[in-house]
């Protein structure tokens, strides 16, 4: 029987449709729109369009489908209206398991983020760590509350797991490059100089091979109910700009900017909202830089046998795939 993914034509989920198809899966991919959908096309793809806020449409996707993936998040650092957090996070997320419920489906694999945990204050990030505070964000927020109605589900007798990466960077198979990636870019092509804060706050970075083979992993041996985190190393940031320095070849004056000058910067976006702007960052997201997000991916290697790339081979494996791209362009 096929597959069944939302998220498809994201970051993560492009690169686990391409994953599947080469190992021969046939795939049923919901979408917003086919126009969207053009880089994704493929003989073993078949394409819905639809809406994971309809149920029913989702239902006629899945038909067919013995697993299901459930990729699609909503998770920009901005929305006029905050309710799209919950709604695409959570509700969006029960009509998947309600559709995979009512189709008998035999596994269904959720993904959410690490930052549900929060930042490691007390110790390092596991699947056992209490939150020590409030959340940053909604985008946040809306992910724990998704893993709780995940668990009504469980209990109901649904098999689901669910991973969690962490700060994914790597190759993008098409689209514009974001967060990590989008830094690993700038950084190559000339156009980042910062350092955040005073360099030593330290950040879990994945590989994006690691996280989809962590996926795989999950729909392989995954035990019903769990939560598998995918992560890879830990490096504060003036380890990794240093490693960024030596894989690239490319040692650039680089400027730390505090957290204080940081904040101004996300409030002064915060004006372009009045005018119809979207700000690129808000003081909400800011915040998370004051800690430390440290993260042990023990259990996936344990439980799943996930095999974790370093960040020098991925860095590398980074700015090879920005000079192919460059050449392109």
């Amino acid at each position: 029987m096929s597959i069944f993914i939302t998220g498809g034509t994201g970051y993560i989920g492009a690169h686990l449709l391409k994953k599947l198809i080469d190992a021969g899966e046939k795939v049923h991919v919901l979408v917003r729109s086919e126009k969207k959908a053009i880089e994704i096309k493929h003989p073993s793809v078949t394409i819905f369009e639809g809406d994971i806020m309809n149920k029913e449409s989702i239902i006629h996707a899945m038909r067919g489908c013995s697993r299901v993936y459930h990729l699609a998040a909503f998770a920009k650092v901005w929305a006029k209206d905050p309710k799209i957090y919950f709604d695409i996070n959570v509700t969006a997320t029960v009509n998947v398991l309600e559709a995979a419920q009512a189709l008998g489906v035999s596994k269904v694999i959720v993904t959410s983020t690490a930052g549900v945990y929060g930042a490691s204050v007390s110790d390092d990030i596991t699947e056992r760590y209490v939150r020590d505070f409030d959340f940053f964000n909604e985008y946040e927020s809306s992910k724990a509350i998704s893993e709780s109605r995940i668990k009504d589900f469980v209990i109901a007798g649904l098999d689901v797991s669910i991973v969690s990466p962490t700060r994914v960077y790597g190759p993008y198979l098409f689209g514009e490059p974001q967060s990590v990636t989008q830094l690993i870019y700038k950084y190559v092509k000339g156009n980042w100089r910062i350092i955040p804060g005073d360099g030593s706050k330290i950040g879990n970075y994945v590989f994006i091979d690691d996280v989809i083979d962590g996926h795989i992993l999950a729909m392989k041996k995954g035990e019903k109910g769990h939560t598998y985190i995918i992560g890879g190393e830990n490096h504060d940031y003036d380890s990794f700009f240093k490693i960024l320095a030596v894989e690239s070849g490319i040692h650039r004056k680089m400027i730390k900017l505090p957290i204080g000058f940081q904040m101004l910067f996300s409030r002064i976006q915060l004006m372009k909202i009045p005018f119809g702007g979207t700000p690129l960052i808000t003081p909400k997201w800011i915040a998370k830089g004051k800690y430390d997000w440290k993260v042990d991916a023990t259990k996936a290697k344990d439980e799943l046998g996930l095999k974790i790339t370093s960040l020098k081979d991925g860095v590398k494996q980074t700015i090879d795939w920005v000079e192919e791209a460059s050449k392109k362009n």
